[in-house]
């Protein structure tokens, strides 16, 4: 596998995760609102009309089987650009780009966009800063469930790499 194209394709996956999570987050853009730690959740329901956002709600688990199907799309491709030719190639690589996506999304999407930029703010709660920079919120979603998450499509990466290498 090819150390280069892999730093390049960590850099386009940051700028696709980045612009995902503009598109979005804040305002009254709920796509993602169960990611927002509770307080500020409770905050925006107050004046928002309430959805669900428990880990197993429908609503969540359809939300994110898609980010992970579009994530294991765009990891399959990057992988073969990156020359994977078996199952754990193509497992690693994906895995390590998930939790590459992980450690930039907490450490700085998190933790000094989210934290620091008004535009990630939900609509009433725009007051509410320390909320905000909850670090260990983050930390512990990027930790578990993040990392076994990133198993999901790494077993997909790794299995459409070892059907198309045959």
């Amino acid at each position: 596998m090819s150390i280069p194209v892999i730093l390049v394709e960590m850099a386009v996956f940051s700028v696709l995760f980045t612009i995902m999570c503009f598109k979005t987050t804040g305002g009254n853009n709920t796509v993602q609102v169960e990611n927002y730690p509770p307080d500020i959740q409770e905050e925006y329901f107050k004046t928002h009309e309430r959805i669900p956002t428990a880990p197993l709600s429908k609503r969540v688990i359809v939300t994110k089987s898609i980010a992970l199907l579009c994530f294991a799309v765009i990891l399959v491709i990057m992988a073969l650009l990156a020359g994977a030719k078996s199952f754990t190639q193509g497992f690693l690589f994906a895995f390590g780009m998930m939790a590459w996506i992980g450690a930039y999304d907490t450490f700085f999407i998190d933790w000094v966009l989210f934290a620091n930029m008004k535009r990630f703010r939900l609509e009433g709660t725009e007051h509410m800063d320390k909320a905000y920079h909850q670090k260990w919120f983050h930390l512990k979603g990027m930790l578990f469930p993040g990392l076994v998450f990133a198993l999901i499509p790494a077993a997909i990466v790794g299995l459409i790499v070892m059907l198309m290498q045959k």
